[in-house]
């Protein structure tokens, strides 16, 4: 077996590295506005009713129209699923692990294509497309050689005259519900967890981002899944997404989004209905409130870019964002002087433009929110940048700092899901640290210091999933910094980590008398 190593982001520097991604984005603009069936069973099912993907940075521009599945299809696929589990349970780890592979091949192939999918679909910067299709190719590979590792078990005991063994089997049907911020990633990578484990799926991607899924879903198909593995169901949450958390036949959840969704479908998935004969297993990623904390004896420039980088790559739109930079009161106003500096050298535009930093935020929906946010932070601190959004042609909004911000204040406790960062002043170390862990989440934190005693106190005490020191709190890699958070941060399942496709499966011990 190959050893993993993951997929190298792309230097687009490289003159023929941009004319490769202005390719893709070419291929990408020959296939806009087309429609996109549901797949069930390997059969293409259209409907009436439409899901519309528009391009954030350009509303005019449609990316394609999506067929919405209602009860009855899904009670379709769930049939479908159920009665497909029976085969695909008993094919063999290696050849479900050899389909990710041939995927992945497929996917590094059409790399750019997909970014440029993401820039126009997602409004991803070329930079943050890039790393989100690596992602996706990274959890294919590195999911597939974690199958063949845990394909025979682990060895137990066995007395004299016994033969005892503990394998690993699938669950069952699992409905895959995917965000719309790591469209290709984590929608790719929930879904080939839940698939190479033996089970089959029901994917519910999000709504806007629900084309890149569509081409993902041939992508598997080429690579030889057998119809019925993965059956495609893009429709409503509170319509499709119920229902199927709700189904008897469900075994397994995998969702990533917000809090009040997750916590929703935690809470649904705990109910037994009639002819259920499980717990259904839940498996939840549900963001964060993210924290840099800089100390006064840390380097203040890489502090500084580290907030910038963090709190305004993607436009502030990942859970593991920094929307909190808490600074030592002795270093506090060179910080925040020196990333309102950074901030102002930042360029928000179309993301097709490679010389954007930073594109639109996702929808009206979310443009809203952030900008009644930073009305709210407008009370709760001091406004030294940004402020503005602009939703005339796209959904921008500017990068915006506030400071002064009360630890306990609303900006330092709400998860806004946007370009914006609140800065909180601690008195000394021990007290940022309080203050990094006063929120409900725990997803990631970052400390900046060259003091070792605070790094081995911060290791211990600071109480986030993801905890990195002198670097940005974004950007964890599939198998090198396995991702997931603790408390209101979901249940810590550890995406791209060794016993992450554990929570897949269950645990069966034979004993056989010799």
């Amino acid at each position: 077996m190959i050893p993993y190593k993951h997929e190298p982001f792309t230097d687009f520097s490289d003159k023929e590295n941009q004319e490769a991604f202005k390719e893709g984005l070419r291929v990408v603009e020959s296939y806009l506005g087309q429609d996109y069936p549901l797949v069930i069973g390997g059969e293409r099912v259209t409907t009436e009713d439409k899901i519309v993907s528009v391009n954030p940075a350009n509303k005019e521009e449609l990316i394609g129209r999506v067929s919405k599945a209602d009860k009855d299809l899904a009670e379709k696929a769930m049939n479908v699923a159920y009665d497909t589990f029976n085969s695909w349970r008993k094919v063999k780890p290696e050849t479900r692990a050899d389909i990710l592979f041939r995927a992945s091949a497929i996917v590094r192939r059409r790399k750019h294509e997909f970014s440029a999918l993401l820039t126009k679909e997602a409004g991803k910067p070329w930079k943050e497309a890039d790393a989100d299709t690596a992602e996706a190719i990274d959890f294919m590979e590195y999911y597939g050689r974690q199958m063949l590792r845990i394909k025979d078990g682990f060895p137990v005991e066995s007395r004299p005259g016994e033969y005892n063994q503990f394998n690993y089997i699938p669950l069952g049907v699992g409905v895959v519900i995917s965000p719309w911020n790591f469209a290709f990633a984590i929608m790719a990578g929930t879904a080939v967890a839940a698939i190479v484990s033996g089970n089959t799926v029901l994917l519910k991607p999000a709504s806007t981002t629900s084309v890149v899924a569509a081409k993902f879903i041939e992508v598997l198909e080429e690579a030889g899944l057998p119809a019925g593995v993965i059956n495609y169901v893009p429709g409503s949450g509170s319509e499709v997404g119920d229902y199927l958390v709700d189904h008897p036949k469900t075994r397994l959840i995998s969702f990533t989004g917000s809090r009040e969704v997750g916590t929703r479908i935690y809470e649904r998935a705990a109910v037994v209905h009639k002819g259920q004969k499980w717990l259904k297993r839940v498996i939840a990623e549900m963001g964060g409130k993210d924290t840099i904390v800089v100390d006064s004896e840390g380097d203040l420039e890489l502090a500084a870019q580290s907030i910038v980088a963090s709190a305004f790559g993607f436009s502030g739109q990942k859970c593991s964002a920094c929307s909190r930079a808490v600074i030592v009161e002795d270093v506090y106003d060179q910080v925040l002087e020196r990333a309102v500096e950074l901030t102002k050298e930042l360029t928000v535009g179309d993301p097709v433009d490679n010389d954007n930093f930073m594109g639109p935020v996702i929808d009206q929906a979310s443009f809203d929110k952030i900008m009644s946010y930073i009305e709210i932070g407008k009370e709760e601190g001091k406004l030294m940048i940004g402020g503005e959004g602009d939703n005339s042609k796209g959904f921008f909004v500017k990068p915006t700092i506030i400071a002064d911000v009360h630890p306990e204040a609303r900006l330092m406790q709400e998860e806004i899901f946007g370009p914006v960062v609140a800065f909180s002043k601690a008195k000394d170390f021990d007290h940022a640290l309080e203050i990094a862990n006063n929120t409900d989440y725990g997803l990631t934190g970052a400390v900046i210091t060259n003091n070792r005693a605070k790094i081995e106190q911060a290791r211990e005490d600071f109480h986030a999933g993801n905890l990195y020191f002198n670097r940005g709190c974004t950007g964890a890699i599939v198998g090198y910094q396995p991702f997931g958070g603790f408390n209101m941060s979901g249940t810590d399942s550890k995406a791209g980590g060794p016993d992450y496709l554990l929570l897949h499966m269950q645990a069966k011990t034979t004993s056989e008398t010799l």
